[in-house]
């Protein structure tokens, strides 16, 4: 649904305007929204009003054995190398509490390196805490990186400095934070 609603937005179209089979016209504009989970990705496929210019892929990410080889494909299609501009929406604390600082550093750089800009909403401390104590709750353990989670605290701040620091990106804007308490981050390589 966000990605459909991203897509309308940016073209300026109303709930009921748009093909089924075709762009707007006279516009280009292809999204590519990615997720680990199948299931989530096969509904979201099912459900597009936009199946020729929104594409659905079930991806990990973090395996860049599989990510490398299917992005440049998609790009390829196009004739590009990076996308314009990478949404990265409540994603970085799963990334960091299932590889550690290591992986968020990975992951961030990852997506320095393939766009020209990038709109990030990382998940403040207090839902990694929370995360963790559902997690236990279910009478399952820790997640195997939780305590020993070198970067935390202020969330935003921290992967604000991973990504102007080690990145070399330039936060262009914060739209502030979204009912959840999620900051909006712009950033630009």
């Amino acid at each position: 649904e966000l990605s459909v609603a991203l897509y309308r937005h940016l073209l300026g179209l109303q709930e009921s305007e748009g093909s089924l089979d075709q762009p707007a016209a006279g516009k280009d504009l292809n999204l590519l929204c990615c997720d680990i989970d199948p299931a989530l990705i096969e509904r979201a496929q099912q459900c597009s009003p936009f199946p020729a210019s929104i594409s659905f892929a079930s991806l990990d990410i973090m395996d860049s054995g599989a990510r490398e080889p299917f992005l440049s494909s998609f790009l390829g299609r196009f004739g590009r190398s990076a996308f314009d501009i990478v949404f990265c929406m409540s994603v970085t604390m799963w990334i960091h509490l299932n590889h550690g600082d290591t992986g968020l550093v990975e992951f961030l750089s990852f997506l320095s390196s393939r766009c020209r800009y990038l709109l990030i909403e990382p998940q403040p401390w207090k839902c990694y805490r929370a995360a963790a104590r559902r997690l236990r709750k279910l009478g399952r353990n820790d997640f195997d990186h939780f305590r020993s989670l070198a970067i935390n605290g202020d969330m935003a701040e921290r992967i604000t400095q991973i990504l102007t620091q080690d990145c070399a990106m330039e936060l262009v804007r914060c739209f502030g934070s979204t009912s959840w308490d999620r900051s909006l981050l712009l950033f630009k390589s």
